[in-house]
């Protein structure tokens, strides 16, 4: 049994005019524990959908979605989600954020030092207690993945968190989820538009087709790690993606 199935999954949403509109059909795949998996495709093929799904923010009208063999049915702990623009809380300090998760589940009695711990790995020491608007996007993206990985979730679902950041931010931050995802070995599911980003750290690579999202190829990523985005065998990964997708 995988640790996540997702099996015949399809998801409908109604437009203005009360029709149907099919967002993702019929999707097939599975995820083994302590994975990465990157997931690709064009504009409005459903990847953010998809991800939704798997979380259990949204149901599918069609197929299941299991987790440890159990249908999801509903977001929980054992689930993190990081969002493009991180959702921080903008009326809390940077620590505060990080902390918010331990002290909705255990309450005033949580365990600081995991906190200190998770702020210094990130990199925020002296911005502890910065507003989300007073650090760099960078800094936040990092304050939002401590906020999901301090809870200890068995799956971390990334919806292009490295999407607004310059291209310098967008390595640093992608780097850091590499260290976490080998030290944490927290089964992580990557939405991205960038390819590069996701060959540099997906081990397979699953590309959906344009609208209704479907799962056109499952590319298994056999560059060692760390990778180097100007290797030979970099750049022609990339080549295959491209073909798959059918780019000129």
């Amino acid at each position: 049994m995988a640790f996540l199935e997702i099996k015949n999954v399809s998801r409908e949403l109604v437009d203005n005019d009360n029709k149907k509109l099919k967002i993702i059909n019929n999707v097939n795949f599975s995820v083994e524990k302590g994975e990465f998996l990157s997931i690709i495709g064009p504009s409005g093929c459903g990847k953010t959908t998809l991800l939704r799904l798997i979380s259990g923010l949204s149901q599918p009208e069609e197929g299941e979605i299991k987790l440890f063999g159990k249908k999801i049915t509903g977001p929980s702990v054992s689930k993190g989600y990081v969002f493009q623009h991180g959702s921080l809380y903008p009326w809390e300090t940077i620590e505060q954020n990080i902390s918010a998760g331990l002290e909705a589940t255990q309450g005033k009695g949580f365990d600081k030092s995991l906190v200190k711990h998770f702020i210094e790995i990130m990199g925020l020491q002296g911005f502890e207690n910065s507003y989300p608007n007073q650090v760099s996007g960078g800094m936040a993206q990092r304050a939002a993945l401590a906020r999901s990985l301090i809870l200890k979730p068995n799956l971390l679902l990334l919806d292009e968190p490295m999407g607004a950041l310059d291209a310098f931010t967008r390595a640093d931050v992608q780097n850091i989820v590499y260290r976490l995802w080998k030290d944490t070995e927290t089964t992580m599911i990557l939405v991205t538009h960038d390819i590069d980003e996701a060959i540099y750290l997906g081990q397979r690579i699953l590309v959906m087709t344009p609208h209704p999202g479907e799962v056109k190829e499952i590319v298994d990523n056999k560059l060692s790690f760390p990778r180097e985005r100007n290797s030979k065998e970099f750049l022609e990964q990339r080549r295959k993606l491209q073909e798959i997708l059918s780019f000129e």
